[in-house]
């Protein structure tokens, strides 16, 4: 072992030859290194215990006398010229490195974007065990090659099958020569289907029915109905709620194709858009033709179906008929396609309207029938080519509205700024004070939208106190104390009859509840009978919601958007409507979906007063003025413009529809570019889709599992990588509700119980790995509940978990991946580093740079910048993480980014099974994602990581290729991989690529992006800002005359003025273009080129206010 001595001598004289390079390099200033001081610390692996020796080198920044000291954030301008001898110098020794310590005037902490990389540092000895195992396994691959070299590899048969359990319908077939036999079988049990129909019609009970039936409005048109859809191929039917369409339509075609001797060769599939309306609406369908669920109606969702040989009705989920199209995209052997509740325009279904569009030419004889609850059918009719319209108007009882002013005035209740606080569980006083305070900061887009005609609202015909109430009203608040209220009036003084209240999702429903079951009189069981209604609810929950309470008890219902259109409970008479609704929208520009609550359009509000009126005449609470009202849109911003496309483009690859930006520009109302164009870049980026954005082997397997791609990418990971049982529970996990509970009166006993099951994982995952596993342990010993009720889970979310790892499981073994071998496939479900690089593999472009600071830990992503961790997850609570970076599930933007559920993992983790890796400029010098993220490290040890990486990405295409190829061969791969992972110090640091990407002067509209979908001009100057440590770049937006719009963007005191575009989006994207081109020195305003960059990068924060100011810049181009 060399001597520690003669390693500090050596350290020294390089010091000073590199001080002296640096001298020469930087005159003004003057940067210089300074040896800091040196130490020794012990670290034990297990590999051996050895000594590293850590030298520090503090760099040290002089300036002329009179001039500010410059800002730390100038070494960026300096690093390519000092990294060379930097990397040099770093292989002096194996013992010891240089890191450079930037130290700036005000000693402010060391920010997420400084531009000083940190090495990736693995212990010693490490590189010489990878090697040794690399090269023994390349030798022993070279060897076997040509025993497997020439058979040509082919994509797996299975590639375009799914599980026999998850085809939604099996048309019977009859495999005969003979078509006379095929008749025959036919004709004998359509005439066996037509006896039983009339034989219960002719039934007493089968009367009482008919009678039933004949009251709805939808009888009326049954003959009208029928003929339309004889005679056209398309037919769509607007009905109002309580018409009867939903039920009635499909059995009229049953009944007609039965009557006409047709039965048996008559298959209809109903599309639902919730499981609870499939579920629901099937078993009354049954009831109404006297069967029992599963004969000739029946229904299939994800995970339950019910359907047998005779199944001529089928109820379904919209994504169910779309996983059938993959296996079969003529539909054949069905004759009628009915798709309901066309109106909410959900992404599934405008999808299914353009493959059924396309359909229809091949198929002439197949029926599509379109189904909407609102009065826009005229829409859907001039995109089938004028198809023709039924119109059938329900019958309601008349239902009075109330608005809030008259709601305030007819209670009594007062609003004040305290008492519209909504408690989601937390200490009351402080979300008080703290909602309170951010109420005077800043304005919320539910704010902003109805601010403006609140100023002029004239309630002069209301009492002062309801005026004075109204002037405190905070349209943020759901108003859980208002609910209370407004239900304990009706409790006491309205006549009987069940209350629907209309929430915004789950979480608000369960904290309302929480509330009311400790109210005296609402938590009474004898008196209220207090429900929740949701999609994710059990079966057995759901059907409470639809019964009649005992005599003297009034049933309140508490739901969401979901109870407007898709169920409906008779008894309902009383509404409350909080005007809001809990959806996702997308930043496409920031690539990041936003989770916030938005007004209701004017065609929901109708929908959820008219439950009131189903049996008697009603009274909707509508907890938001009239002129609120009034500006509301009259129909929903469809689905399919405000979320994420990635499953759906997968899925028009997987379904050969051609180029996805084409079959999208088809769509009722296509989405934006951007967003296309970020999908796509998202399924290249994980290897769903090649360069060409053709699908690839790995896609291909993808669009056949149900769940999301980087989902399906962890499952087929997890496969083959041998650790599925884990990886299987945190697909499942992660694709239903959070089963960990957290009730507002013992939240930190369940925030406590949940960092148990992490441990020091420091793993959101791993706790939800260990907490299945201990509740399948204790439901052996019968003790299931016992163990949900001490460790705050939920047993019922554990059982869906339970049900889709089964479906998981089918749906690989189908694809054979898997086998029946439990040893095989858990081979290393113990390696927990394992598991956290399968985790990152799947997540990943999901990444967060983690940076521990004196008093707190700095989250920050290339997108957001700084970010926070929901409250909930393991490593919110942790005063350190030792890990360089963290995977995401999940970013949600409510006022700031939030991460769900996410996983810390090391650097090798990261290199290894995440995005592509390339050799940057230097040796030793690794870029991922074009540059945003970059490691530095000794040139061998980046060799040995672009050997990995290319040598795993091959094991994983041959396994795909060829799901039985043997991987014993690859045992020596995978043990340098698991001894990589396992030994990584976990000392890297995310560093900011320094290569903006340029960009036309005349140029604003989006190309393709090259980098995590966002390349274009505003996302480039607010990563150039956030770089350089300023805040988000202003844009002032006017309308000239002649319609055309014109931008100016503000970014640290100065003004730049883009030209006149025919939208505000562009004329802001221009006016970025043109600060960008500024900052670059490529404007022509300037006589020579003037890098302005590095100018802005130089100066300090403290300065920057000061010295910006006094001079104004205003570029304007003619």
């Amino acid at each position: 072992m060399p001597c520690y001595s003669a390693i500090f001598q050596g350290y020294l004289r390089t010091t000073m030859s590199l001080r002296t390079t640096c001298l020469q390099l930087n005159n003004n200033p003057k940067t210089f290194l300074k040896p800091s001081f040196f130490s020794f610390h012990s670290r034990t692996q297990s590999l051996g215990s050895f000594r590293r020796l850590h030298l520090r080198h503090d760099l040290v920044t002089c300036s002329r006398p009179g001039t500010a000291a410059a800002s730390s954030r100038s070494l960026a301008l300096d690093w390519r010229n000092t990294a060379l001898p930097y990397l040099q110098l770093q292989q002096i020794s194996n013992y010891g490195r240089y890191a450079y310590q930037d130290v700036s005037s005000d000693d402010s902490d060391h920010e997420f974007g400084s531009p000083q990389p940190q090495m990736v540092i693995l212990p010693f000895g490490l590189q010489r065990d990878v090697d040794l195992h690399l090269k023994a396994y390349l030798s022993h691959k070279d060897m076997s090659r040509g025993s497997f070299s020439d058979k040509p590899w082919s994509r797996s048969c299975a590639g375009g099958r799914i599980a026999a359990d998850e085809v939604p319908i099996e048309h019977q077939e009859f495999f005969t020569q003979n078509s006379d036999v095929m008749e025959r079988i036919l004709r004998r049990r359509s005439l066996q289907l037509r006896n039983k129909q009339q034989e219960w019609q002719e039934s007493p009970e089968g009367q009482k029915m008919v009678e039933f039936r004949r009251s709805l409005p939808a009888y009326k048109e049954r003959d009208a109905l029928l003929n339309a859809i004889q005679q056209n191929q398309v037919v769509v039917v607007s009905g109002e709620t309580g018409c009867g369409k939903t039920t009635q339509i499909p059995q009229y075609i049953l009944e007609s194709e039965i009557e006409a001797a047709r039965g048996a060769s008559c298959s209809i599939i109903c599309t639902q858009p919730r499981r609870i309306s499939a579920m629901a609406v099937s078993e009354r369908v049954a009831a109404e033709k006297g069967e029992k669920l599963g004969e000739s109606v029946g229904y299939k969702v994800r995970l339950e179906g019910m359907k047998g040989r005779d199944t001529r009705l089928l109820f379904c989920t919209t994504g169910i008929l779309l996983r059938r199209l993959l296996v079969d995209r003529d539909l054949r052997g069905v004759s009628h396609v009915i798709v309901d509740e066309i109106h909410e325009r959900g992404m599934n279904e405008d999808f299914l309207l353009i493959v059924l569009k396309d359909l229809l030419p091949r198929r002439p004889e197949l029926r599509l029938i379109l189904m909407s609850a609102t009065l826009n059918a005229e829409l859907f009719s001039s995109y089938f080519g004028g198809a023709p319209t039924i119109h059938i108007p329900g019958f309601t009882y008349p239902v009075r509205a109330h608005f809030l002013e008259n709601i305030l005035e007819m209670t009594g209740h007062r609003l004040t700024p305290y008492n519209q606080i909504d408690d989601y569980g937390e200490e009351k006083m402080w979300k008080m004070q703290k909602q309170a305070q951010s109420l005077k900061k800043r304005k919320s887009r539910l704010t902003s939208a109805v601010e403006d005609v609140l100023e002029i609202a004239d309630f002069r015909g209301y009492s002062l106190r309801t005026r004075e109430s109204l002037s405190f009203w905070n349209p943020d608040s759901i108003g859980f104390n208002l609910i209370e209220h407004v239900l304990c009036h009706m409790v006491k003084k309205e006549r009987p009859g069940a209350v629907l209240v209309f929430m915004t999702g789950w979480d608000d429903i369960n904290s309302l509840k929480d509330q009311l079951q400790v109210h005296p009189l609402l938590g009474d069981p004898s008196k209220v009978l207090l429900l929740a209604c949701h999609g994710s609810m059990p079966s057995s929950e759901q059907r409470l919601i639809f019964e009649k309470p005992e005599v003297g008890v009034r049933k309140i219902v508490l739901a969401t958007n979901m109870a407007e259109t898709s169920i409906t409970i008779n008894d309902v008479v009383f509404v409350v409507d909080c005007g809001k609704a809990k959806e996702t929208s997308y930043d496409a520009l920031n690539n990041t979906p936003c989770l916030l609550p938005s007004w209701i359009s004017k065609a929901a509000a109708r929908q959820r007063r008219g439950r009131a009126g189903r049996v008697q005449s009603g009274e909707c609470y509508h907890l938001y003025p009239k002129c609120v009202y009034d500006t509301f849109a009259d129909y929903q911003l469809p689905e399919l413009l405000r979320t994420p496309l990635q499953s759906l483009c997968l899925q028009i690859k997987s379904l050969e529809l051609g180029g996805i930006t084409e079959f999208l520009s088809r769509a009722l109302q296509p989405p934006e570019l951007l967003s296309v164009q970020n999908a796509v870049e998202y399924l290249k980026i994980i290897g769903a889709l090649d360069e060409n954005e053709n699908l690839t082997v790995l896609g291909r397997n993808l669009s056949m599992l149900p769940v999301e791609p980087k989902l399906g990418k962890m499952l087929v990971l997890g496969a083959i990588f041998n650790c599925l049982d884990p990886i299987m529970t945190v697909v499942a996990g992660l694709s239903v509700r959070d089963p960990f509970l957290m009730p507002y009166d013992k939240k930190d006993l369940a925030e406590s119980a949940k960092a148990q099951f992490s441990g020091q994982e420091y793993s959101d995952h791993i706790a939800l790995v260990r907490a299945y596993e201990g509740w399948k342990e204790a439901e052996r010993e019968q003790s299931g509940f016992e163990y949900c009720w001490k460790n705050f889970l939920s047993a019922q979310t554990l059982k869906a978990i339970d049900s889709l790892r089964k479906q998981f499981f089918y749906l690989l073994k189908d694809s054979g991946l898997v086998d029946q071998n439990i040893e095989n496939r858990n081979k290393w479900s113990h390696d927990d580093n394992l598991i956290r690089a399968v985790i990152c593999a799947g997540l990943f472009p999901g990444i967060c740079s983690v940076v521990n600071k004196e008093k707190s830990i700095a989250l920050k992503t290339m997108e957001d910048g700084q970010v926070l961790l929901y409250s909930n997850s393991v490593n919110a609570g942790v005063a350190k993480i030792p890990y360089p970076w963290l995977v995401f599930n999940e970013k949600v933007k409510v006022n700031a980014v939030f991460l769900r559920d996410s996983t810390c993992v090391s650097d090798s983790m990261l290199l290894l099974f995440g995005g592509n890796i390339s050799r940057g400029g230097l040796d030793g010098h690794l870029k991922m994602l074009g540059g945003y993220l970059e490691f530095f490290m000794k040139p061998a040890f980046a060799d040995t990581y672009l050997s990995l990486k290319r040598e795993l990405e091959e094991l994983i295409q041959k396994k795909l290729l060829n799901p039985a190829s043997d991987m014993e061969s690859s045992n020596e791969l995978l043990s340098v991989v698991r001894l990589l992972i396992s030994e990584d110090q976990c000392e890297g640091r995310f560093v900011f690529g320094r290569q903006v990407p340029a960009s036309s002067k005349n140029t604003t509209i989006v190309k393709t992006p090259a980098i995590g979908g966002v390349d274009n001009s505003k996302s480039q100057l607010q990563t150039v800002l956030a770089r350089a440590g300023h805040g988000a770049p202003i844009y002032k937006t006017k309308q000239l005359k002649n319609n055309q719009f014109q931008s100016t963007v503000i970014l640290n005191g100065l003004d730049f003025m883009g030209q006149p575009c025919s939208s505000k989006k562009l004329a802001e994207k221009d006016a970025a273009a043109q600060a960008l081109l500024w900052l670059r020195g490529e404007d022509h305003s300037s006589s020579r080129e003037i890098d302005h960059a590095s100018l802005l990068l130089k100066k300090s924060k403290k300065s920057r206010r000061t010295s910006v100011s006094d001079t104004k810049w205003s570029i304007k181009w003619s």
